[in-house]
């Protein structure tokens, strides 16, 4: 039974690198910026069953990091200082409501299609609401994808779309996870802007 056992493990090995790979370049070329999406997208693509066991987020980051050395090299790093950039530039209007970058875009595996995700912490959201709409700003509301989380509002500039992810104020030293564990990264605006210099 052992000898059945092992070809099976092997090809399920392979099939994982194969989503992960295929996903990121789902990623990278058409848009895709959930990775749970892409990953069921790239099993469906490659014929898999949808029982197979998927990758974690963590494989298709490493492959995504991949594929972009490999073939957007020439694009890829002048494309996350721009969002990084506008990053700091609304971050530094939305001061009063401590801001810290996260997501895609302080990882550098951003894409031209990727949304800025900002974390803010605040007394309530209707504070935040309350003043954008006091600045003239327009924004829609989405799901918040962690439940401690008060409100996802999203907002467009001409140059990125912003997801603003509001918390109360007394989470702002609680350590934030991914889905898969892993310690969510996020930096203040100080942190981002010294970012910015050393890539210039």
């Amino acid at each position: 039974m052992a000898r059945h056992e092992r070809p099976r493990a092997h090809h399920s090995s392979i099939s994982r690198t194969q989503i992960a790979s295929t996903a990121a370049r789902l990623m990278a070329q058409d848009g895709i910026t959930d990775v749970g999406q892409a990953k069921k997208k790239a099993a469906r693509q490659l014929g898999l069953p949808e029982s197979i066991p998927l990758p974690d987020n963590s494989e298709v980051e490493a492959e995504l990091r991949l594929y972009q050395a490999l073939y957007q090299s020439g694009t890829h790093p002048a494309q996350v200082r721009r969002l990084r950039a506008e990053a700091s530039r609304i971050m530094d209007f939305l001061a009063e409501f401590r801001p810290y970058l996260t997501g895609s875009v302080l990882d550098g595996t951003a894409s031209a299609f990727s949304t800025i995700d900002l974390m803010l912490f605040a007394d309530s959201a209707k504070e935040v609401e309350i003043f954008l709409l006091n600045q003239g700003i327009d924004f829609d509301h989405a799901e918040p994808r962690n439940d401690k989380a008060e409100a996802v509002l999203q907002l467009s500039t001409p140059q990125a779309e912003f997801n603003l992810i509001i918390f109360p104020q007394q989470l702002e030293r609680h350590t934030f996870r991914h889905r898969d564990g892993r310690p969510r990264e996020r930096i203040r605006l100080d942190a981002l802007n010294r970012l910015l210099e050393s890539d210039a």
